[in-house]
C-alpha cells in the first residue's frame, strides 16, 4: 500500500545522503521535498505541512553525534514524526461489560462484515467466547454473509428471519449471549452514507441503546482523503473509539491512513487486508513507520511466523534435520506452513532493505504451486528418498503435476544441494562458498 510513498521518501532523504552536515539550506530542501511525497499519497495539506514543520524544527535543533551522518539522523526523525502522526503507540480495544459490545460502523462496501469476522475470529484465537450480530437487514447477502463466516471461523451468529429492527435485533443478541456465556458480542450494522440523516439516526439511536465497550469505525484505505472527511461525519455523530483500516493491499497511495489520526484524533487500531480470516494485524504506527522508510518490521515477521508454526512440530523437524532426515514431505509442510504467514512479498517486504530490492520483482504464493504439484505427484516412499526417482518416475512425476521434467530435475538437484549444505553444517563446519547455496523453487 505504501509503495509509492516508500520510494518517494528515499529519494527526498538522498538530498542529505553523503552531506557533512545538517545546514538550514539541505534541511528545507529535504523537508520540501518529503513535504512533496506526503501530497503526492494523498496526505491531508495541513496535516502534511505540520509534520514537515515540524521535522524541520527537530532537524535544525539537534547536534549531529559523531556515530551517526546527517542523513541517518534524518531519517531517524522522519521516523518519529510519522510514528506520531499515526498515534504514536498501538491503542487496545475495551473489553468491559457482560457481555463487552463492540459496535461496527462505517459507510457501504468498506468491509465491515468481513472485518466484523475476522475479529470474532482473532478474539476466539485467544481463547474468548464470541457471538456474531446481523444487523445488517438492508443489504440482502450480508446476514447469509456473516452465517458463512460464522460458520467457517466456529463462532454462532444472531439472527432474526421476521425481524427488520436493528435496535430489536441488537438488544436481542445481547440478551442472547449473556444466557449463552459469551464474553463478547460483536455487532455488524449496515453500511451508510454520512449524508444519509435517517441511517445515521439509526447508528446513533445504536450505540446509545446498546452502550458499546468499544465503537469502531471501519474504512476502506483506497478511498482517500473522502475516508478522513467521512470519519469526521461519523466521529460527529457517534464519537467512535478507533479505526480500522480495510483493503491495505490494494493498489492506493495510503496518504489516508496517516492522516485519520491526525484530524479525528481517534487511533487506528487494526489494518485488515485479503478475504482470508487470518488476514488482520493490530496497528503498530512505530512498526508501520520503518516499513514505509524501507527499514522493515521484523518484529512483525516474528510475530507471524509464532502464530504459524507449530512448536511440537519445529522440535521435530529439528531433530530431523539434525539426523539429516529433512525429506521432502517435510518440505512440503514447511510450504504450508509459509503460506499461512500472508502474502510472501508482504513478508518479504518486512525484512529490512529487501522491500526496495523486491519492488520490481513478481514474487507472490502461485511461485510455490509447481514445487508443491511437483511433490504431490510423488510417492509416499519417494518423498521420503527421492534417489528412487529414475527416468521413468519423473516422466510420471511431470505429467501428475503438469510440469516438465527439467523442473522436476531442477527441484530435486536443488533439494539435494540444501540436505548436503545441512549434512554439512550440522557437522560444524560452514562451507568457504554460501554463494553456491540456491534458493528451492527457482
Amino acid at each position: 500500500m505504501f509503495e509509492s510513498l516508500s520510494q518517494k521518501l528515499e529519494q527526498a532523504l538522498k538530498t542529505l545522503k553523503g552531506q557533512g552536515k545538517i545546514n538550514e539550506i539541505n534541511v528545507a530542501q529535504t523537508a520540501k521535498e518529503i513535504r512533496k511525497a506526503l501530497l503526492e499519497a494523498d496526505v491531508n495539506y495541513k496535516v502534511a505541512k505540520s509534520v514537515t514543520d515540524s521535522i524541520k524544527d527537530k532537524a535544525m535543533g539537534r547536534d549531529v553525534l559523531l556515530s551517526v551522518t546527517p542523513g541517518q539522523l534524518f531519517i531517524k526523525i522522519v521516523n518519529e514524526e510519522l510514528t506520531d502522526l499515526m498515534g504514536g503507540s498501538k491503542s487496545e480495544i475495551s473489553l468491559n461489560g457482560d457481555p463487552a459490545i463492540i459496535l461496527i460502523s462505517g459507510l457501504q462496501g468498506s468491509g465491515k462484515t468481513t472485518f466484523s469476522g475476522k475479529l470474532a475470529n482473532y478474539l476466539k484465537k485467544q481463547g474468548r467466547q464470541v457471538m456474531l450480530a446481523a444487523c445488517d437487514v438492508y443489504r440482502p447477502a450480508a446476514i447469509e454473509q456473516l452465517k458463512v463466516l460464522g460458520t467457517q471461523i466456529g463462532v454462532e451468529v444472531y439472527t432474526e428471519a421476521e425481524n427488520k429492527n436493528p435496535l430489536y435485533i441488537a438488544r436481542n443478541a445481547a440478551k442472547q449471549a449473556k444466557a449463552l456465556g459469551k464474553k463478547i458480542l460483536i455487532v455488524d450494522t449496515a453500511g451508510r452514507l454520512a449524508v444519509d440523516e435517517q441511517m445515521m439516526k439509526e447508528i446513533k439511536s445504536l450505540k446509545d441503546t446498546l452502550k458499546p465497550s468499544e465503537t469502531l469505525f471501519v474504512v476502506d484505505a483506497m478511498t482517500g482523503q473522502d475516508a478522513v472527511n467521512t470519519a469526521q461525519a461519523f466521529n460527529e455523530t457517534i464519537d467512535f473509539d478507533g479505526v480500522v483500516l480495510t483493503k491495505m493491499d490494494g493498489d492506493t497511495r495510503g496518504g489516508a491512513a496517516l492522516s485519520i489520526k491526525a484530524i479525528v484524533n481517534k487511533p487506528i487500531k487494526f489494518i485488515s487486508s485479503g478475504e482470508k480470516m487470518d488476514t488482520l494485524d493490530i496497528f503498530y504506527p512505530e512498526r508501520m513507520a520503518s516499513r514505509i522508510l524501507g527499514m522493515g518490521d521484523v518484529v512483525s515477521l516474528v510475530e507471524k511466523a509464532q502464530q504459524a508454526f507449530d512448536e511440537k512440530e519445529a522440535q521435530r523437524l529439528n531433530s530431523k534435520l539434525r539426523k539429516n532426515q529433512f525429506d521432502l514431505e517435510d518440505f512440503l509442510g514447511q510450504i504450508q506452513q509459509i503460506k499461512k504467514m500472508g502474502n510472501i512479498k508482504d513478508l518479504m517486504g518486512m525484512i529490512p532493505g529487501m522491500g526496495k530490492m523486491l519492488k520490481d520483482v513478481p514474487i507472490d504464493d502461485q511461485a510455490f504451486k509447481p514445487v508443491e504439484a511437483i511433490i504431490r505427484s510423488m510417492t509416499p516412499a519417494e518423498r521420503e528418498n527421492p534417489d528412487l526417482i529414475n527416468a521413468n518416475r519423473k516422466k510420471r512425476i511431470a505429467d501428475g503435476s503438469g510440469t516438465t521434467i527439467q523442473q522436476v530435475n531442477n527441484l530435486l538437484k536443488q533439494f539435494s544441494e540444501m540436505r548436503r549444505m545441512m549434512k554439512t553444517v550440522n557437522k560444524g563446519a560452514l562451507p568457504g562458498n554460501m554463494n553456491k547455496m540456491k534458493a528451492l523453487g527457482r
